[in-house]
């Protein structure tokens, strides 16, 4: 059974094999790339890598759990920043924050994405959209004009999640039909339409509500 690092010389030899995976992967695949590849570029022998992990999955797993972990990283310290922005601005905030991620260590990231998704393959980012979610609701509490929108929690959901995947997607595409800058304008201009539209309507209702000789059954 793989024994769980305690020591620091354990974790960095940890870590020296999740970074060794990916750079794996950006040189061979997912299906190419073996744990000899990755024992090799670690430094260790491959008894030692399965001194920490059990097989060539299990440490993808991990690398998948360091991806997300990092992805938080970025994005939690923004968030006294992005609540006190208008969306126009929050929006390519976090956006342009995914991005720097993606191309950090000569893109070790982003290869890594692409090769889960031309692999077809769940990218489990769920604590990522966790955390979205959490500074969308720190964003209404900063920014109480918004908070009145309608099917608030379901079009959160499709945000977060549509546009995490378009921009991991985009990414990974070697040759996007837009730039970057063109998919994170498109995004912020999205949702701060449907802001708009909401915060239009809901003045609509409002002004309905309170015009006198509006009664029900009128």
């Amino acid at each position: 059974m793989p024994r769980i690092p305690r020591q620091q010389r354990a974790k960095s030899t940890v870590e020296a094999i999740l970074d060794a995976g990916y750079i794996s992967l950006g040189r061979h695949g997912l299906a190419g790339t073996t744990t000899t590849h990755i024992a090799d570029i670690a430094g260790v022998s491959v008894g030692s890598l399965y001194e920490y992990f059990k097989n060539k999955e299990a440490i993808y797993e991990a690398m998948l759990a360091r991806f997300v972990r990092d992805l938080v990283g970025v994005l939690q310290p923004l968030t006294p920043r992005i609540v006190r922005m208008p969306l126009t601005e929050a929006i390519p905030t976090i956006l342009y924050g995914v991005q720097e991620l993606l191309l950090r260590d000569e893109q070790r990231y982003l290869k890594y994405a692409r090769e889960v998704f031309n692999a077809d393959l769940r990218l489990d980012l769920a604590e990522v959209s966790r955390l979205l979610g959490d500074i969308i609701v720190q964003y209404l509490l900063h920014n109480p004009q918004h908070a009145r929108m309608q099917r608030f929690a379901a079009m959160s959901y499709i945000f977060v999640n549509a546009g995490m995947f378009t921009v991991i997607r985009h990414m990974s595409d070697p040759n996007p039909p837009i730039t970057y800058d063109e998919l994170v304008d498109g995004l912020a201009h999205m949702v701060s339409h449907y802001v708009r539209m909401e915060q239009q309507l809901a003045r609509k209702a409002q002004a309905m509500a309170t015009s006198p000789g509006t009664t029900d059954g009128a």
